[in-house]
């Protein structure tokens, strides 16, 4: 089969297309999938580039991806839940056990998978795992926003964003986005009732007591909003941020560390397909070009996702 490897760490120079890499052997828990689509994200070229390696190792050579969407042609012992034919999406990593998605096979555990929304395309499929289950995780895991509840969300016009925006708009609250000037009619498209421009407008100045923020940006996005939220709200940032409010704030910080699972990807389906969520694809790259996908993402400036065309 081909697959997009790695044999270290580094720049695009160090991708290799393998015409001839083994289709991995199906084990306990786990099913082959005939990939049909593939979505890059950020950790791609950064899991390429090293940054993960003290604590997420790989064994070289290594396929690159997580996200995929494609048909089951095997299920391991132990499956129940998923059978041959089925069409599915999930997302899978050269060090978790899988094999990694930037290939026309993969192997993946049956628990990061779900059954792909009737709504979607696969290449369409193949750009939700990661993003959508963000938003899902900070919206209604950690934040849990409720209808009439006002939030902030910072980075509308991006992957994560962009369905954060449509997830909280479908569960009732009052949503504010920030977006630079070329993206905020397509924020205002995807239900955000106030968008504003982060390159012109402070948003300090016009938003005050939101009961959440959720941050896909950082730095001074994520500290000047302490000063927006209410006493007792919540701020969820994907950043990772080694920053405290003052106390006297009385806010909670949450760094999130994003957990696909087919239970969350289940429930994304169901907003997909009951809620009519949709997914923005920015650009479409062809599995040969991979490194041009992944440096087009490192680069540019993006609305919505990046998807390789597999099959």
């Amino acid at each position: 089969m081909k697959a997009v490897q790695i044999s270290k760490y580094g720049g695009n120079e160090v991708i290799e297309i393998n015409n001839n890499a083994p289709t991995p052997k199906v084990v306990l828990g786990f099913v082959l999938v005939e990939v049909y689509a593939a979505g890059v994200n950020p950790s791609d070229w950064k899991i390429r580039q090293g940054y993960f390696e003290k604590y997420l190792p790989l064994t070289f050579p290594a396929t690159l991806g997580g996200d995929f969407s494609g048909v089951v042609k095997e299920v391991g012992a132990g499956v129940t839940s998923f059978k041959i034919g089925d069409e599915v999406y999930g997302r899978a990593l050269d060090f978790d056990g899988s094999s990694g998605s930037f290939a026309e096979m993969v192997l993946v555990d049956a628990k990061l998978i779900a059954l792909k929304p009737e709504a979607l395309s696969h290449m369409e499929a193949a750009a939700l795992p990661l993003v959508g289950v963000s938003a899902y995780q900070a919206l209604i895991d950690h934040i849990n926003l409720k209808s009439g509840e006002k939030i902030l969300i910072h980075g509308g016009a991006g992957g994560i964003g962009g369905l954060a925006v449509q997830i909280a708009k479908d569960l009732g609250a009052y949503v504010i986005a920030t977006s630079g000037s070329g993206d905020l009619n397509y924020v205002r498209s995807l239900g955000a009732d106030q968008v504003i421009d982060y390159k012109t407008q402070d948003f300090t100045k016009l938003v005050n007591d939101v009961d959440a923020v959720f941050d896909t940006v950082g730095g001074e996005a994520l500290t000047k909003s302490f000063s927006v939220v209410k006493k007792g709200g919540i701020i969820v940032s994907m950043v990772h941020p080694d920053v405290e409010p003052p106390a006297d704030y009385h806010l909670r910080i949450i760094p999130q560390q994003t957990e696909v699972t087919g239970e969350r990807l289940d429930k994304l389906t169901n907003l997909v397909d009951e809620a009519g969520v949709k997914v923005t694809i920015d650009k479409t790259f062809f599995l040969d070009e991979a490194a041009a996908a992944l440096d087009y993402l490192k680069h540019g400036h993006h609305r919505g996702k990046v998807v390789l065309k597999v099959r």
